[in-house]
């Protein structure tokens, strides 16, 4: 065999070869990409989880907060508010409060905007009632101006909501 002959025999072995490691190669970039997607779409779905989980429970506990608040001014207008009562609002203002400091760290801005306004008007309303309670309103705080206020949660507890609704990407507005 002549040297032209053997130079042709290794190019097509070393061309063959090639061939194989570069479509091994391939095969690998595109198993690793397969692999980050579903890396990717699996942290995407459990942020949505993470974030339905956290929503779920600041809006429970926001309602339950404002409600509450509705029974301490219920228990205003009737008696003077027992250990039992003083403790039940406390309690749903710390869960509140719990579940709000989850949502600061995972709700974009567009959920925390709506929330915080939310937040703050529970704790305005909270402080009026606890002022109440304690004889030591401040001028124009009143049971009926802290009844108002509190009846007026509801509407911003609805925006907040939407806001959670609109980032989970749940269809419709009610």
């Amino acid at each position: 065999m002549d040297i032209a002959a053997v130079a042709i025999a290794a190019t097509g072995v070393a061309g063959t070869l090639g061939a194989a490691l570069l479509t091994q190669r391939g095969a690998e970039r595109a198993k690793r990409r397969e692999l980050e997607l579903g890396q990717a779409f699996q942290e995407a779905r459990e942020n949505l989880a993470l974030r339905r989980g956290c929503y779920t429970r600041l809006y429970r506990d926001a309602r339950q907060f404002a409600t509450a608040l509705n029974r301490h001014l219920h228990v205003l207008r009737d008696r003077s508010p027992g250990e039992d009562d003083v403790r039940a609002l406390d309690e749903a203002k710390d869960a509140h409060r719990n579940h709000w400091s989850e949502a600061l760290m995972v709700a974009p801005d567009a959920v925390i905007a709506p929330g915080d306004t939310a937040n703050q008007a529970l704790t305005r309303v909270y402080g009026m009632v606890k002022r109440l309670e304690q004889g030591e309103a401040r001028p124009g705080e009143s049971l009926q101006s802290a009844g108002e206020a509190q009846h007026e949660l509801w509407a911003l507890i609805k925006i907040m909501r939407h806001a959670m609704r609109r980032d989970l990407g749940v269809a419709g507005e009610f």
